[in-house]
């Protein structure tokens, strides 16, 4: 491939990669927003977490607005997979996406 080759298809790999850094990005932010709300409702210094009577509860949020159970401190903590299941999960929704765009031949310029 020659150099007049590659600087033709210049401005067709920049708009992928806007497209794809596009679409990271968007899921990055929707996958871990819902981890972020929950890890900041059960931290020690959150208000809603202060209204278990006993000390050394965790308030922690159910479905419904305005209920909540409290549970042992001790048994909630982060796990070593709170940071990779996101990640995976992105990068297949990415995957995913980049092939439904291509099953619809949806192309660019």
């Amino acid at each position: 491939m020659s150099l007049r080759d590659m600087a033709s298809r210049w401005p067709m790999v920049l708009y992928a990669a806007t497209w794809t850094l596009l679409l990271i990005v968007t899921v990055a932010v929707a996958s871990f927003s819902p981890e972020i709300a929950f890890i900041t409702a059960i931290s020690p210094s959150s208000a809603f977490s202060k209204s278990c009577a006993a000390e050394g509860f965790v308030r922690i949020p159910l479905d419904y607005p305005r209920e909540a159970m409290c549970f042992p401190a001790h048994t909630v903590r982060r796990s070593g997979l709170d940071f990779f299941v996101p990640t995976v999960f992105a990068a297949l929704v990415v995957a995913g996406s980049a092939l439904v765009v291509r099953s619809l031949a949806l192309r660019g310029g």
